[in-house]
């Protein structure tokens, strides 16, 4: 057993309680007892100690994108060819390597799981490597080796565009039909079956992904698993305009009509909703993920949080392509943009958005007992300094608004993930994360 000490901690249900002793047996929280002294023996975590973050959207490779997407302009569809342009080069080691670093990364902001929207399956060429799920496989080490849990939410990727094939690299995504690909996905559940670090669920790249008559075997691979299920949705307006001329209906209502929606559903993005959309969605329990900084980098929108959570949709969150790596941001900029939109204040109180970045995220992948500083959930701490230059001035009363409206992911000092200390001192275990970056970048750009 390993006892933690907190000065402030954030418990259920939402109170900032000070002198907070956290024992740890395992990969569970065994006891916290507040107001306590800190023992002789206990790691003293000074500052303000959450429950782990949770990333929802990730695709690891678009890390290798940043920066690079904006030395010109362009448009969604022109850093679309540039994200093709990586993941033309990718190989199971590369991407073990740039998925560790990238993870590594992600923990250094406090993030304890993710949910790997994972669609890079076979060779360049499209054709399968010895094992099928080699690139799962990697992507999943590379967590293991940064300490996060992962949902792998594989995901089947039919065409390039609706009624229209797979081209260029394209093609390594795609398992011919939705039926060969649960053939593969069942293979990569049986890999991991009981493992209490990794969930396998599914994801629906798109409407214009998949068609709608393959839908319902990823649904069923999904429910068999009883796992989650996620799909890009309505993130251009060109899309849901061509969705309308290919089915006469918007994204929502054709994943709603194949079975796709539900309480372990995840729609990301879901920025051009039309009010039937947002009944669909909030009726069938479905979460919707919110990427703000990969949203605004591709000038997407600004989706209607706020209207989706009134409406009954758990809201989280998703650093997506990493334009960002920081769900402190994530979580301001639901906020924040909408200030922007409607021109008013007070959309979303602090502790609604820290909720979720921690328990709703965790949730949807898969991870229901973790998002909580209570006995018998994931032991997940993550602790933000008070006394960096963003925060200096925070008290126990302010301390959930200080650290969502003003920290950033470097201002974690500590993160316990799964009962294991992966950071400390703000530095991961694995050591220089900037240089295992620069390094697996480099490799997988050329």
């Amino acid at each position: 057993m390993t006892r933690y000490w907190c000065e402030l901690a954030w418990l259920p249900p939402g109170e900032v309680i000070s002198g907070v002793l956290i024992t740890i047996e395992g990969r569970w929280i065994l006891e916290v007892t507040r107001h306590a002294d800190p023992p002789p023996g206990a790691v003293r975590l000074p500052g303000f100690t959450i429950p782990g973050l949770a990333n929802a959207h990730s695709h690891a490779f678009h890390r290798a994108l940043r920066g690079h997407t904006q030395t010109e302009r362009g448009s969604f569809w022109t850093w679309r060819e540039q994200m093709y342009a990586v993941a033309a080069r990718l190989d199971p080691d590369n991407y073990y390597a740039l998925a560790k670093a990238v993870y590594a990364e992600m923990a250094l902001a406090g993030i304890t799981s993710v949910g790997e929207f994972h669609y890079v399956h076979h060779g360049p060429d499209g054709t399968p490597y010895k094992d099928g799920n080699e690139m799962g496989h990697a992507l999943i080490q590379a967590a293991r080796e940064a300490g996060l849990r992962v949902a792998m939410l594989d995901t089947c990727y039919l065409n390039g565009g609706f009624g229209a094939a797979l081209q260029g690299p394209q093609v390594r995504f795609g398992d011919g039909n939705a039926h060969r690909w649960a053939e593969r996905a069942e293979e990569l559940a049986a890999a991991y079956h009981g493992e209490e670090d990794v969930e396998i669920g599914a994801a629906i790249h798109s409407v214009r992904a998949v068609p709608p008559e393959q839908m319902p075997t990823v649904v069923e691979f999904a429910h068999r698993q009883a796992g989650p299920l996620h799909a890009h949705v309505s993130e251009q307006r060109a899309e849901n305009d061509a969705c309308v001329a290919a089915y006469a209906a918007s994204p929502v209502r054709v994943l709603h009509e194949h079975g796709a929606l539900g309480p372990r559903s995840t729609a990301v993005h879901a920025t051009h909703l039309s009010e039937e959309d947002i009944a669909l969605l909030s009726g069938s329990g479905t979460h919707v993920c919110m990427c703000p900084t990969t949203e605004r980098d591709l000038a997407d929108g600004i989706g209607p949080a706020r209207h989706l959570r009134e409406s009954g949709c758990p809201i989280t969150l998703g650093s997506d392509s990493h334009a960002v790596v920081d769900l402190f941001e994530e979580a301001r900029a639901v906020e924040l943009d909408e200030r922007l939109a409607t021109q008013e204040r007070g959309h979303w109180q602090a502790a609604e958005l820290l909720n979720a970045a921690t328990a709703a995220g965790h949730a949807s992948l898969g991870f229901p007992d973790a998002g909580f500083l209570l006995p018998g959930a994931h032991a997940d701490l993550v602790t933000v300094r008070l006394d960096s230059v963003r925060t200096a001035g925070a008290t126990a009363g302010s301390a959930v608004e200080s650290v969502m409206f003003a920290a950033i992911g470097a201002d974690v000092s500590s993160v316990v993930s799964g009962g294991r200390r992966i950071v400390e001192d703000g530095r991961h275990t694995l050591g220089e994360v900037g240089a295992l970056l620069r390094t697996a970048i480099d490799a997988v750009r050329g």
